[in-house]
């Protein structure tokens, strides 16, 4: 079984498109050991993943540099030409399947033109190359424009398979299918990062940290970008700072500790998590002392991210896959939501309520609904017994499902 993995670029800085990639590979690799898996990331040239046993990095970019094997363009024209001179082309064409991701919530035109042709390059060459195309659990539109609408529905029309992460997105997909619209094609799902397997680190301070007693520890995870206050693209109703705040001062008080983890590395940009939480920890550290307000370690990927957020007693989370982390480890979260994606996400739990929209609420309410969340957090424990098995269990299956489709597709390949 030959897999070709698009829609997960980035996944260096970003940990949530880390999850969505990670969760789908360890989950073929699981059920087909002998599985190729080759990820399409930003990087340059071939190599094995580090970290994943079966897993093969391949560079594809969207660059000037023509001549390089990583351009969308150059592996264009070489898969055409049978895949020669360009690895990666050749790894299309041998594909068995084209998974996309589309970064998770990328399938729009709400950012620039420029994200939208890079999230579609590989679904176009997929089509181009009558490799079988599949739409990953994500989030369709919105889409603005008439042009774009109309690419990406023929794009969903041209797939083998698009499965949506929850119900609000499979609504929309299904009214992006229209009168095309298939059951057994176009499906419901939950978001991959469900099933993505946390993985234990050692860190002895930190363990001492969590271990020292019995107060609860709460998470915050803290975008730097929602946090700017240049940021205006959402439309945000709340002062985030004001919110963050008054927070974690409350929690403070009340005797919880703080551990932060930021979910988005990106040293210099609007969107680094990084920097804003050194900030926090600085400032609070110094009130409250460091046996009260900690950050995690730097450099954690993606499933170390999850195991130390599984330790919490309860999270507050800015970035989604944060809290899907929270939310598929049984711990109580609540999200500040800036678009509609976070609620169909959490309903797939069981906690459409625990999500704060700060398109919506002024700063003191939004700051109260995250107080009721963090005081209630013994009842959406025990709601999440439940919930959270139940998302899971829907991740695996849908695994189950891709991996049978896969398979089919794959014997269909070889007989042709």
């Amino acid at each position: 079984m030959k897999v070709a993995l698009f829609g997960s670029n980035g996944e260096a800085r970003n940990r949530g498109v880390a999850a969505l990639a990670t969760a789908t590979a360890t989950g073929i690799l699981s059920r087909v050991p002998g599985a190729e898996v080759s990820w399409y990331d930003d990087g340059w040239g071939v190599r094995p993943d580090a970290k994943l046993p079966g897993v093969t990095r391949v560079g594809a970019r969207l660059t000037r540099r023509y001549h390089r094997p990583e351009s969308y363009h150059h592996m264009a024209v070489s898969a055409r030409l049978g895949g020669v001179g360009n690895p990666g082309a050749a790894r299309l064409n041998a594909a068995d399947a084209v998974l996309d991701t589309s970064g998770g919530d990328s399938f729009t035109d709400l950012y620039s033109p420029v994200r939208w042709r890079l999230v579609n390059w590989p679904k176009k060459l997929a089509v181009a190359r009558k490799r079988p195309l599949i739409f990953l659990p994500q989030t369709y539109g919105p889409f603005h424009g008439e042009q774009t609408r109309r690419e990406a529905r023929e794009l969903v029309l041209a797939s083998a398979a698009a499965w949506a992460r929850d119900a609000d997105s499979f609504a929309r997909l299904q009214e992006l299918a229209g009168e095309d619209f298939d059951p057994d094609k176009h499906r419901q799902g939950v978001d991959v990062a469900f099933a993505l397997p946390p993985k234990p680190f050692e860190d002895e301070v930190l363990e001492a940290w969590l271990a020292r007693n019995d107060d609860p520890v709460a998470v915050l995870n803290i975008s730097g970008l929602l946090l700017d206050p240049s940021e205006k693209r959402f439309g945000l109703t709340a002062d985030l700072r004001a919110v963050v705040d008054g927070l974690a001062k409350h929690l403070l008080d009340e005797g919880a500790r703080l551990l932060f983890v930021p979910h988005v590395s990106a040293p210099g940009t609007r969107d680094d998590d990084d920097a804003i939480t050194a900030r926090l920890v600085g400032e609070f550290g110094a009130e409250y002392g460091p046996d009260r307000v900690a950050a995690g370690p730097s450099g954690l990927d993606c499933q170390e991210s999850k195991w130390l957020i599984s330790r919490a007693d309860w999270l507050c989370g800015m970035r989604m896959h944060a809290t899907i982390a929270a939310l598929s480890s049984a711990v109580p979260a609540s999200c500040v939501a800036y678009s509609d994606k976070a609620r169909g996400v959490f309903a797939t739990a069981g906690q459409g309520h625990r999500v704060a929209d700060a398109r919506k609420l002024g700063t003191e309410e939004l700051l109260a609904e995250l107080l009721a969340s963090w005081l209630s957090r013994e009842t959406t424990k025990e709601e999440l017994a439940t919930g959270s098995a139940q998302a899971v269990a829907a991740a695996g299956q849908q695994l189950d499902d891709l991996v049978a489709l896969i398979g089919r597709l794959e014997r269909r390949n070889a007989h042709h």
